[in-house]
């Protein structure tokens, strides 16, 4: 697609060096060096790990894989909430040539099932609470064994407990198998949902997850944070942000990473106080409870000193009173799955409120009018479009979808409408997506769509995101009945078939959906419609 040099919005820095190896081996080489420094701690019971002891976890996990069948190319389904293994079991898939896919807990058996087929995955690591589910969707998506962390009460005889197969692997004296270590190599497909209402997995290299790394760092480390960095991994680590931002970058970089399994307000606050966190990455709905809820107050948050909000929109305001109240730096950046985790964040002394940073090293960013799919004027609003040796893949078994998403030349659309200032900040407001944000996760209309449709009392439906202080967005369904609808009954009748952050958080009775003369919904409409009845 022909458009001019000029409009191509560059880097502030220089492009970085990117190691040419695998994930594994880079962080395995690194921690060597530091073999006494703490790597991750569990921060509900204090446990830790040393760099030394996950290096040799990491080979002895790699292993004890090969020793039950585990071969290059394989996948290794993740399903697990945060805690120091999640980082040995899959650097170890990682390192014996597998494959990792994260998993949310939260997600239905049938949506489980669907990634296991979807990725092919013939294991599955995950901890004791979720072994039912993991069992059950394993079983429904035509068998893949479980390796379980934890309680081995309940076990079936085909499950791999954690323990022993590092164990086996240790005992055996087995050495880590020997891979061929190619960076571009298939290493992560995380899943992210599309319009369409399927999730799609995206897939990510050890080379363009790597590059994301070094450019993340390159552009975010300050000179005084070496040796000294304590971050809180509380995002999940099956979402591109705990992954690449907090977990990846935070072993690469040395630093402490204290793990907390979800975020519940008090043991959040605990964890930064207790473990004097210095660096803390959250989505929207967690900094305006840093900024507002008056539980922060009984906790000493000193430590901080540099908070990074992502995965939405933030509006300068809330930026403005966190940055007040917690007495550090508050920035933001802006990413996707399809990045490795990155496109844009601030550097440290150029921060600009509101804005979500600058263009990482190496990274090249369009600003395009969706309609035209020509460049707008600087400062103009269009839809974001980015290159870089972050950009993924492609979608897995999904050709059309990769080729809707990737243009030719190798730029990739994001979804995502906002405007670049004269000074290469960028500014996001609103998403050509279609997409819901809930508490971070992303929520397909069409998905909820298609389910409402099948209700008999349903005779038209349409899923829009509303604004809510605590989650970011809500699911709200606008429905016009077939007959009479109870709101309340539709909530639950949806909640009894989809995860709990799909759940409906209102449901309005109309008379007919916007549309236009296709056919297609008019969310713009709808959206605005919701915001007067609730003004009203």
């Amino acid at each position: 697609m022909a458009h001019a040099a000029s409009s191509i919005i560059e880097s502030p820095l220089p492009p970085v060096d990117v190691p040419a190896t695998t994930v594994s081996r880079h962080i395995r080489e690194l921690a060597r060096r530091r073999p006494a420094d703490v790597a991750l701690v569990d921060a509900a019971s204090g446990r830790s790990i040393t760099y030394g002891d996950l290096d040799l976890q990491i080979g002895r996990f790699a292993a004890g894989l090969a020793a039950i069948g585990f071969k290059p190319g394989d996948r290794l389904l993740m399903l697990a909430p945060n805690l120091p293994e999640w980082a040995v079991a899959g650097l170890g898939a990682l390192a014996a040539g597998g494959v990792i896919s994260g998993a949310n807990p939260l997600n239905h058996v049938e949506d489980l099932a669907w990634q296991i087929r979807d990725v092919g995955a013939r294991f599955i690591f995950t901890v004791a609470p979720l072994r039912s589910a993991a069992r059950e969707a394993a079983a429904a998506a035509g068998g893949a064994r479980l390796i379980v962390l934890g309680d081995p009460a309940g076990a079936a005889d085909d499950e791999i407990a954690y323990p022993s197969l590092l164990a086996a692997a240790g005992t055996r004296d087995d050495p880590p198998p020997v891979v061929a270590e190619d960076p571009d190599a298939l290493a992560a497909v995380p899943y992210s949902s599309g319009t369409t209402g399927r999730q799609k997995g995206v897939m990510l290299t050890h080379r363009t997850i790597l590059a994301n790394v070094v450019q993340y760092l390159a552009q975010t480390k300050e000179p005084d944070d070496e040796g000294h960095t304590v971050c809180l991994a509380f995002l999940p680590m099956f979402h591109i942000f705990g992954f690449t931002v907090i977990l990846l970058a935070g072993l690469v970089d040395g630093s402490k990473i204290v793990t907390l399994p979800r975020f519940e307000p008090e043991p959040f606050l605990k964890a930064i106080q207790d473990y004097r966190v210095t660096h803390l990455g959250v989505v929207p709905p967690i900094l305006q409870f840093m900024a507002r809820h008056p539980l922060v107050a009984g906790f000493d948050l000193s430590s901080l000193k540099a908070v990074g909000c992502g995965a939405a929109p933030l509006g300068s305001a809330l930026e403005l009173q966190a940055q007040e109240r917690l007495r550090c730096r508050v920035v933001q950046g802006f990413g996707m799955t399809e990045s490795s985790g990155v496109v844009a964040a601030t550097v440290p002394g150029r921060e600009r409120h509101g804005a979500s940073g600058q263009l990482l090293p190496g990274t090249q960013a369009r600003v395009v009018d969706p309609g035209t799919l020509q460049d707008v004027a600087r400062g103009e609003s269009g839809e974001i479009w980015f290159r870089g040796p972050q950009a993924f893949k492609g979608y897995l078994n999904q050709p059309e979808a990769t080729a809707a998403t990737i243009t030719r030349d190798g730029w990739v659309r994001t979804g995502d409408i906002g405007h670049v200032d004269d000074d290469g900040y960028l500014y996001l407001t609103d998403r050509l997506k279609e997409l819901i944000k809930v508490k971070g996760y992303q929520v397909a209309p069409a998905e909820l769509e298609a389910l409402l449709f099948t209700h008999p009392d349903v005779a038209d439906a349409a899923v829009i995101g509303r604004a809510d202080e605590r989650a970011g967005e809500v699911a709200v369904a606008y429905l016009v009945p077939r007959q009479r609808i109870d709101p309340e009954g539709i909530k639950a009748w949806v909640a009894r078939r989809v995860s709990e952050y799909k759940q409906l958080a209102d449901v309005v009775v109309c008379d007919a959906i916007p549309k236009t003369p296709s056919g297609k919904i008019l969310r713009r409409v709808l959206r605005a419609q919701d915001a007067q009845r609730i003004a009203g």
